[in-house]
């Protein structure tokens, strides 16, 4: 009998999320992008405003001009949005529906992963 904690969950995750990537959606975003998305959409389930500047500030995500050139490629790959706040020198980074419709599709590939090994 195996575990509740078994690998086969995860496992049968990522095969499921590795499906959907193949699905017509965004381009792909490389390993720091997707860590700075994974950051942006950890901001907003918190309801946490999140500047461009916010961002260049965290150091695990590299040099400020590093990161300024993600959010702009991930903009550009339709994933994140950058708006306006009141004050037009700051940027508020958010994401995009295409991009909660992402995480949306990955949720549910893990209540299926978690369905399949009960």
């Amino acid at each position: 009998m195996k575990s509740k904690a078994s690998p086969d969950v995860y496992l049968r995750f990522l095969q499921l999320a590795e499906a959907i990537r193949g699905l017509p959606s965004l381009p792909p975003l490389d390993p720091l992008e997707e860590r700075i998305l994974s950051w942006v959409a950890r901001a907003a389930q918190r309801e946490e405003r999140l500047s461009v500047r916010d961002m260049m500030a965290r150091e695990e995500f590299g040099a400020p001009a590093t990161i300024h050139g993600r959010l702009k490629s991930m903009r550009e790959k339709g994933w994140i949005t950058l708006a306006d706040t009141e004050d037009a020198r700051r940027k508020q980074v958010a994401l995009t529906r295409d991009a909660v419709k992402h995480f949306e599709r990955l949720s549910k590939c893990m209540v299926q992963a978690a369905k399949g090994a009960a």
